[in-house]
């Protein structure tokens, strides 16, 4: 049999499997048509929604802009939010999407063999690093069969619709070849071009990613490649993703037999699966159908089949069957396929002399008030180690409320994992806990609280409200209280009250005021009441015109803050304020080189007007300053910073988990915050 003969074989009996998966998902097929029958755009699980939401976010192919235009509209709940972000991104496309997806398509070539002095075409490949081809294994089973293969880049017609002259590159499968016959997949290297160059460097490569987040049930797809062996072709638009499942993806769009091999991507251009076979119509005995009804027969060609779908191969799960093969080299040409494909294997560490002991950086340096001489001792923070980054530039976290009674080695760890995990999307190096300065407040900001004002957990028990129970019992405090309340619910848009001027009296209606305000922001964002109202609670009672608090505070954090280098600022919910405040206080040999701000509520009047800057202005020390939020932070509910805040400071809305919002981990595992970050780690 030759390979002609034998692909088409193979690719019948992939066919054929395809079929059968098809049908064990009729009623899960069905199930999503009914959804959609009755209105559900995408009628997929919520947490596939939101991590969907969270990549569109991350990789700006929605305007942050459109994006709070659609979520702030009215009241929603978190998968309501999702679905609204991502209907932005499928009804309108930004100009980049033709020229993205010219650059996308240049990455595929057509794959022809050689045999019995012709040349057949076999199916369509692409560029998936600067060395390697990704295809089918029904279309390159083995390296012998690659032998006899051969690709040709830009086999296209021209801006003109004229045919271009392809350029032709044989196949390298004894520098590297590996397939699977399950998954149908073959990747093989490629020989330099004949400038002597890699071919990625020439056409582009795609970037494969194992995250999730990619494409949603529902969505459309777009599908390159040599249908036929024709040039270039393109299926756009009409069409849409309509099952996945753990390996494979069942879309509907147009295809034909030599788009086997073909790259499926979502509408950023990224690549969400291996295109791989057609889903013929089949009978009740499995047989697969022609157009006419009848039952399909060999002699009747590919073209007489009546196709119902498309069957593409998981990226994901690609990428997870190559991490598992045993490296046989080192380097291996799979760690040239980008970070986000999970194949890039760290180098051992070179073993380093020991280095001299040294003190525990954490120390507990405050005394506690009198009568609390039984309560454990009171932490200040961890110093880095010396020498980190260079020795002259320190990285510093400084967190927000609630972080009483923890350990801040545990909580700088957390910091160090949610900042590693953007790192890592972003490409870049990840960094050691011991490296990064952490002032603790928490403990000090608990105590410099009034006793009465802490939370009685009897009293929430019993079903209090937030308002009731959290409101300061400073007069002062409980000013600033309400005034964050009323602003952030009127940011919100939350109706004004029109209540008889009997019953604007008393402290019930108070009360009553504080709750309805609080319960329209649990109702609007990703946080609960209580949660609204300790964080808000606690910056009242900071920006209290007594600054008994917020002197305590400062003078805290500045016993755990390097005295001289550059320094890079990451701050979090109360910690923005406490930030803005710290940089008054600074030692003159500290150079702010960098500002981050994550969940912030400097947004709002009752907020900056009380600040020790002076209002809504970048500090003069602030050369470089990120504001990174989420829509359904209600904390960050003044955000963008961009709207008050004047001399140039950068604003990036994200989306965070679901019962993340405010979530620091959540801020710091975005690629472009950690970005921002890890590229100012280095002088």
């Amino acid at each position: 049999m030759d390979t002609a003969e034998r692909t088409r074989e193979e690719r019948r009996h992939q066919t054929e499997a395809a079929a059968a998966r098809y049908d064990e998902t009729t009623q899960e097929r069905r199930a999503v048509e009914r959804q959609q029958d009755a209105g559900v755009t995408f009628p997929d699980s919520e947490q596939a929604l939101a991590a969907r939401a969270a990549r569109l976010l991350d990789r700006h192919a929605v305007s942050p802009a459109l994006a709070v235009e659609a979520v702030r509209a009215e009241p929603l709940a978190p998968g309501a939010a999702y679905e609204r972000i991502l209907g932005v991104s499928t009804e309108l496309q930004a100009w980049s999407f033709l020229p993205r997806g010219a650059r996308a398509a240049r990455t595929v070539a057509r794959i022809s063999v050689r045999e019995n002095g012709r040349e057949l075409p076999l199916g369509t490949g692409f560029l998936v690093s600067p060395r390697l081809l990704m295809t089918n294994h029904h279309v390159l089973p083995d390296a012998d069969t690659a032998r006899q293969c051969f690709v040709e880049f830009d086999a296209q017609v021209s801006i003109d619709n004229a045919p271009q002259a392809p350029i032709r590159l044989a196949l390298d499968p004894d520098g590297f070849f590996t397939a699977d016959e399950r998954l149908d997949y073959a990747l093989v290297l490629l020989v330099p071009g004949p400038d002597g160059r890699p071919p990625g460097e020439t056409f582009g490569w795609n970037r494969l990613s194992a995250q999730p987040g990619k494409l949603v049930i529902g969505e459309p797809v777009n599908v390159v490649g040599h249908p036929m062996g024709r040039l270039k072709e393109i299926a756009v638009r009409d069409n849409m993703l309509q099952v996945r499942l753990d390996d494979f993806l069942h879309y509907k769009t147009d295809t034909e037999p030599g788009n086997s091999g073909s790259p499926v991507f979502n509408d950023q251009w990224e690549v969400v699966a291996l295109h791989h076979s057609g889903v013929p119509r089949t009978d009740e005995q499995g047989r697969v159908l022609r157009t006419d009804g009848q039952v399909w027969r060999p002699g009747d060609g590919d073209d007489a089949i009546d196709w119902v779908a498309n069957e593409g191969v998981r990226i994901s799960s690609v990428l997870r069957h190559l991490a598992a093969l045993p490296r046989t080299a080192r380097p291996s040409p799979l760690e040239e396929m980008g970070p986000e494909s999970g194949l890039v294997q760290a180098q051992a560490a070179a073993p380093t002399a020991p280095s001299a002991p040294t003190a525990p950086a954490e120390t507990p340096s405050v005394t506690p008030p009198p009568g609390l001489a039984e309560r454990a001792p009171v932490f200040i923070g961890l110093r880095a180690r010396a020498g980190a980054f260079g020795g002259n530039r320190h990285l510093v976290f400084l967190h927000g409320r609630s972080q009483e009674k923890q350990q801040p080695v545990d909580l700088r760890r957390d910091w160090t994992a949610g900042l590693n995990r953007g790192l890592a999307r972003a490409g870049l190096a990840p960094v050691d806990p011991e490296d990064i300065w952490y002032p603790y407040y928490g403990d000090t900001l608990i105590e410099s609280l009034k006793t009465h004002e802490a939370v009685p957990r009897t009293v929430e028990a019993a079903g209090a409200t937030a308002a009731e129970v959290v409101a300061p019992s400073s007069p002062s405090a409980r000013a600033v209280y309400e005034e964050l309340l009323g602003e952030a619910a009127a940011k919100w848009d939350m109706p004004r009250e029109q209540q008889p001027a009997t019953e604007r009296i008393g402290l019930g209606d108070a009360v009553g005021a504080l709750h309805r305000r609080l319960s329209w922001l649990a109702a609007r964002s990703d946080l609960d009441a209580w949660a609204i109202a300790l964080v808000f609670r606690d910056v009242a009672a900071y920006l209290d015109a007594d600054r008994h608090v917020r002197d305590e505070v400062l003078n805290c954090v500045l016993r755990t803050m390097p005295d001289s280098g550059d320094v890079v600022l990451v701050s979090h919910s109360l910690g923005t304020v406490v930030a803005l405040d710290l940089i008054t206080r600074l030692s003159p040999g500290v150079n702010l080189v960098h500002l981050t701000t994550a969940g912030s509520p400097l947004g709002l009047d009752s907020v900056y007007n009380r600040l020790l800057v002076g209002g809504p202005k970048r500090p003069d020390k602030v050369a470089d300053w990120l504001n990174v939020w989420c829509p359904t932070d209600a904390v960050a509910i003044g955000c963008p910073l961009g709207d008050d805040w004047a001399d140039g400071l950068v604003d990036l809305a994200v989306l965070n988990a679901r019962g993340e919002a405010h979530d620091i981990g959540e801020y710091l595992g975005h690629p472009d915050v950690a970005r921002s970050i890890g590229g100012r780690l280095r002088p």
